[in-house]
């Protein structure tokens, strides 16, 4: 994961993720990964292992993928 992608990931995108992940509450360990990676990106010299990029990258789409099929409701 490059510093471009995972700062885009912490800044923009993971405390979506984190909402999304505490709201469907029936992961134990997908609840404790996303607060751990929360907690972890915080120091300034983390870098995620290959397993945490790849699971954060595929919570990233999944989120971004949910959020697109929601949409805004437009009155005419």
């Amino acid at each position: 994961m490059t510093e471009q992608e995972l700062d885009e990931i912490m800044t923009l995108r993971w405390s979506a993720v984190v909402r999304q992940v505490m709201a469907d509450g029936s992961d134990e360990w997908l609840k404790g990964f996303v607060r751990s990676i929360a907690r972890q990106g915080k120091r300034r010299s983390w870098k995620p292992t290959t397993r945490q990029a790849s699971i954060m990258r595929r919570l990233v789409a999944e989120q971004q993928a949910e959020s697109a099929c929601i949409g805004e409701v437009i009155e005419r």
